[in-house]
């Protein structure tokens, strides 16, 4: 499996972005999939996950995105999102899509998962 992350960019406080991970091979149905984001300096740091439809694909948020982002999959195209709304300098990071097979006690653990895409700079500045 291989993930490619996309859509980064420079947007102002406020604004919104959509980040696509697209999956060389159908894996919503057997992995949970999951972005995370590292800032300068700091750790890496769960976003949002969907367990595998499987497992019933049961969606997670931090505390720190939710209510702002959405993380949602287009089974068809093998591609995850994460629309990302009302942006804070804060938000600045590379983010990541991961993917794991295993039936995960928690999604927000970055060392469970096994595919990593190679990431995308979020930067949110005036």
């Amino acid at each position: 499996v291989q993930l490619q992350a996309s859509g980064g960019g420079l947007v102002q406080p406020g604004g919104s972005l959509r980040l696509s991970c697209a999956a060389s091979v159908r894996i919503f149905s057997t992995h949970t999939t999951t972005w995370f984001r590292q800032a300068p300096g700091k750790d890496r740091e769960f976003v949002a996950a969907i367990r595998s439809g499987g497992s019933g694909g049961r969606i997670y948020y931090s505390d720190s995105v939710k209510g702002r982002f959405t993380v949602s999959r287009d089974n068809a195209k093998n591609i995850l999102y994460l629309q990302m709304n009302n942006l804070r300098p804060e938000d600045t990071a590379v983010y990541y899509c991961a993917a794991s097979r295993a039936i995960l006690s928690s999604t927000t653990v970055a060392s469970a998962y096994g595919t990593w895409g190679q990431g995308t700079q979020v930067t949110v500045s005036s």
